[in-house]
């Protein structure tokens, strides 16, 4: 999480966005830089609202806005797949080395999620909360143009991204079956992604 306190701005860690390329590259222009732990990096709406939320607007006065970004739900979960591809995940309970991506989906939409396809919602993650606490901007990760276009301005600050972070290459094939399974049980994060504006 970057908190720009200058430009009343907190950008919002969701996990597989690309967030820690941003995170380095705007590290010398941010008044708060939460990278450890995971928890508080990743916090989502609801734990910015119950913890970080109140530091400001109590102790300052001020209300930040808050941006984030969201992957294309199956990329997102493509990119959760390959990640736990790296090679010092081989043999660890949430390695996905010999499973199919179809596997990997299909326990994702099992109510009681096996380890390894425990990864969270970006919905959930971007839920607004009952005291209408939510996300102000919101970008879509494959629209990066538009997203570094709206942190020049509103920081005031050019940039420049190195890749951080990244998933193994993998071929990623969702058969038709599974993604039309996925995209009925989870349509909330699919419309979620496709309200989000263009330019």
């Amino acid at each position: 999480m970057l908190v720009f306190y200058k430009a009343r701005l907190a950008f919002l860690s969701v996990p597989k966005t690309g967030t820690t390329a941003y995170e380095t590259a705007l590290r010398p222009h941010a008044d708060l830089v939460i990278s450890e732990p995971s928890m508080l990096k990743h916090a989502p709406v609801y734990r910015y609202n119950r913890f970080i939320r109140p530091m400001f607007l109590n102790v300052c006065d001020v209300e930040l806005e808050l941006m984030a970004v969201m992957r294309e739900p199956i990329s997102w979960l493509g990119s959760w797949w390959r990640y736990r591809q790296r090679p010092f995940m081989q043999g660890k309970p949430n390695a996905t080395h010999d499973i199919s991506f179809d596997d990997f989906v299909l326990a994702y939409m099992k109510g009681q999620k096996p380890g390894f396809a425990d990864v969270g919602s970006q919905f959930k993650f971007l839920e607004r909360q009952p005291n209408g606490t939510g996300v102000t901007h919101l970008f879509q990760y494959e629209n990066q143009a538009r997203l570094q276009r709206f942190l020049s301005e509103r920081l005031g600050v050019f940039f420049s991204l190195e890749r951080e972070n990244v998933s193994p290459e993998v071929p990623l094939y969702l058969s038709p079956e599974v993604e039309t399974r996925l995209r009925r049980k989870f349509d909330h994060e699919f419309a979620l992604y496709d309200s989000i504006p263009k330019d």
